[in-house]
């Protein structure tokens, strides 16, 4: 029964991300050919084709990335390939914390490698494409090292401790867990901007002291506080530009892109970073930490009750 519940559940999921998706490539195909009118001034045709060309390869990646998901997880289940990963680190290292963390970590890493084929032909291939890439293959491998380091040095902790808590914290390990989760989430917030994305990017403080101000009147406005503003060298992976704030409390900090900067106005780089401190003023960053705390202590709930129903059953 169980595993026809899954599969429903997997093959609803599937058809209806593919159905959304299917939506949004029609929709945008079938205006292709004409620049809405509030903008038909100021955006000329050639540009509005390529931007929708563009959402359309994209969003037909993504379709392919769902079914590569969903052909990975049912490997996983209903084709024995966990079950196949659980007997071969059980047989190399035994019961214990070092078998729990080989185990989950490889499944992570199955995850990856085959999310990697996905992600190199969106960079080199419809990035190139549309003239946005300005990765090359070596900083791209060197961009999956770094991403690989990270997760091991921040994973591999985490994982442990995660794995300790639920041999040792008792019938309540699910709760003491989602705490440990919820300190490492927020902290990961204050140190991403300063100790993470430095090792991938370089962050300079914004010099145009005109902008500035205007930046700086916009944030009093919306009653942000910002520990700096900041331009990154976006320059050197994409063509592609942008502004968004990040950090957490007092270690929050406005970024732009120096892409940005290079071809927009002042009004417009005002225009585009109002957008991103729209969701600061919504409250949505807060909204969806709460919605993602809540639904992770729902899991490790349901996890906690199912443990001890296996532990329960009889033989």
């Amino acid at each position: 029964m169980f595993t026809l519940i899954f599969l429903a559940a997997l093959v609803v999921m599937v058809l209806t991300k593919l159905w959304l998706a299917a939506r949004q490539v029609r929709y945008v195909g079938l205006h292709r050919n004409a620049v809405p009118s509030r903008f038909a001034d100021t955006i000329a045709l050639s540009a509005h084709q390529k931007a929708a060309d563009y959402t359309i390869a994209r969003t037909r990646l993504s379709m392919l990335e769902v079914l590569a998901g969903a052909a990975v997880l049912i490997g996983f289940t209903m084709l024995g390939g966990l079950q196949w990963l659980n007997q071969f680190w059980l047989g190399l290292f035994g019961p214990g914390y070092a078998y729990g963390v080989a185990l989950i970590a490889s499944v992570a890493l199955i995850g990856g490698l085959v999310d990697l084929p996905f992600s190199l032909y969106g960079q080199f291939g419809i990035e190139e494409r549309f003239g946005f890439n300005k990765m090359t293959l070596r900083l791209w491998l060197a961009d999956m090292a770094k991403m690989l380091l990270v997760a091991c040095a921040l994973g591999l902790p985490l994982l442990l401790a995660v794995l300790w808590l639920m041999d040792r914290a008792g019938s309540l390990w699910w709760v003491w867990t989602w705490l440990v989760w919820m300190a490492f989430n927020l902290l990961l917030l204050v140190v991403f901007p300063t100790f993470i994305a430095p090792l991938f990017n370089k962050f300079e403080p914004l010099d145009d002291e005109s902008l500035r101000q205007r930046i700086e009147a916009l944030m009093q406005k919306c009653g942000f506080a910002s520990k700096g503003l900041f331009v990154m060298d976006g320059s050197k992976r994409s063509a592609h530009g942008n502004a968004y704030f990040t950090g957490f409390g007092a270690a929050k900090r406005i970024v732009f892109f120096d892409t940005l900067l290079a071809r927009l106005s002042g009004d417009e780089i005002e225009a585009v970073l109002a957008h991103e401190l729209g969701h600061f003023k919504r409250r949505h960053v807060a909204k969806r930490i709460a919605v993602t705390f809540a639904l992770s202590l729902v899991f490790l709930a349901l996890l906690g009750w199912l443990s001890t129903r296996t532990c329960s059953t009889p033989g």
